[in-house]
């Protein structure tokens, strides 16, 4: 399937693709522009050890996680639409609440809340692209999507610092606050509803238990989901010790969110090459090559920081990790799509699983590698290469061995 008829009141395709970043750029925004508020919220809300400030990132990721489970289903029964607007309501309270928490417990639930609400617009997004396209035109599309959605990690550290410059931490949550209400308002005028009465399907635990047990025992979606969440693990392992990374490691002060959002440009340039590529050479192809390539990377790079006691040049830390990104905005559009493209007729309950197996393994793989920082970034590296040696097996199990197959998918 290409396309479906677009429903009436339908935004063109560049503002389409634009309102659908904005709506998974939300998670990426409410985790990024945190970064380097870090040490700030550490010494006012009294958490001394830098490695639980990581905690402000993971508790945000498992009720991201949790929402997603809830979402999709709903969507499925109410529509898209009225669950979208529900979710960012949700993330525009937590993100006030976030704003005036006392100390650190509170923060973390005000976080979680936060993930919570802001996994609707997530599952959503993903959810109106599959009712619209499907196969390689849904992953072109969402190619496109992460070519805008790249902005979001490349600018937010950026934000964070001048917010922190001007104001305090709690700035930040405000700031979150503004954007939520500006997306509400944009989705409210300008998104029409792609999941039209006759396809919504009876809420019931029966039907729940059906949609997910299809979704599970798909063995396309099943695997490509094990290798997202992999893959998307070794990456929040390294957003989880960023900031320790490059100020406390190489000293970059203030200009770690130039260097964190030079490295993120590899994403951008990704996602771009793959919209243009993927129709033509198959979502397959392209995301196998881009995972050997993120494992031979990985490689690399906990090669030369063994030989450089821990602590490689930054130049080349920065060169290795922007090739480590470049190959997963190959690999995560396409692994999206192809978890997706077995069920399109239960799209809303398939992204619900999709996501919330993706995040919740990737956050708990994240904080994992993040808790192993030890002053070097050979923790990081080792987590690259293990969970990039692992999606690999994956993939190759969901595939029966033969990767770099299927040039038709």
């Amino acid at each position: 399937m290409n396309r479906t008829e677009a429903p009436l009141g339908m935004p063109g395709f560049v503002e389409f693709v634009a309102l659908i970043a904005l709506l998974m750029a939300l998670t990426a925004l409410s985790i990024d522009i945190m970064l380097p508020a870090l040490p700030q919220i550490g010494q006012a809300l009294d958490v001394a050890d830098p490695n639980r400030r990581q905690l402000v990132v993971t508790a945000y990721m498992l009720g991201f996680a949790a929402g997603q489970i809830v979402f999709g289903p709903l969507s499925d029964r109410f529509g898209r639409k009225p669950i979208l607007l529900c979710g960012l309501i949700i993330f525009a309270a937590a993100s006030l609440a976030s704003a005036l928490a006392a100390d650190f417990q509170s923060l973390l639930i005000a976080r979680a809340v936060q993930g919570l609400g802001c996994a609707a617009p997530r599952v959503m997004a993903i959810a109106i692209v599959r009712d619209l396209y499907g196969g390689r035109h849904m992953a072109r599309v969402m190619s496109f999507v992460m070519t805008v959605f790249i902005i979001a990690p490349i600018v937010a550290p950026g934000i964070g610092e001048a917010l922190l410059i001007v104001g305090r931490w709690e700035w930040i949550f405000q700031f979150l606050f503004l954007v939520a209400l500006l997306t509400i308002a944009w989705s409210s005028l300008r998104l029409p509803e792609t999941q039209t009465p006759e396809k919504r399907e009876p809420l019931s635990l029966a039907w729940l238990i059906r949609a997910f047990g299809e979704t599970v025992t798909t063995r396309q979606t099943l695997g490509y989901t094990i290798s997202a969440s992999l893959v998307f693990g070794a990456l929040l392992g390294y957003i989880n010790s960023a900031q320790q990374i490059f100020v406390d490691i190489y000293g970059a002060g203030s200009m770690f969110p130039v260097l964190f959002g030079v490295v993120a440009i590899a994403l951008a340039a990704a996602a771009f090459l793959n919209g243009r590529l993927v129709v033509r050479l198959g979502m397959r192809w392209l995301s196998h090559i881009a995972l050997i390539g993120f494992f031979g990377v990985a490689v690399i790079l906990l090669a030369l920081s063994l030989l450089s006691d821990g602590v490689p040049p930054l130049w080349a830390f920065c060169a290795l990790l922007s090739l480590n990104l470049f190959c997963f905005g190959f690999a995560m559009p396409n692994y999206n799509a192809l978890a997706m493209e077995p069920l399109g007729h239960i799209a809303g309950t398939a992204s619900s699983f999709v996501g919330a197996f993706t995040t919740a393994g990737a956050a708990v793989l994240g904080w994992y590698v993040g808790q192993q920082f030890d002053g070097t970034v050979v923790p990081l590296a080792l987590g690259y290469v293990g969970l990039g040696a692992l999606a690999i097996l994956a993939v190759a199990v969901t595939e029966r061995g033969r990767l770099f197959a299927g040039r038709t998918a």
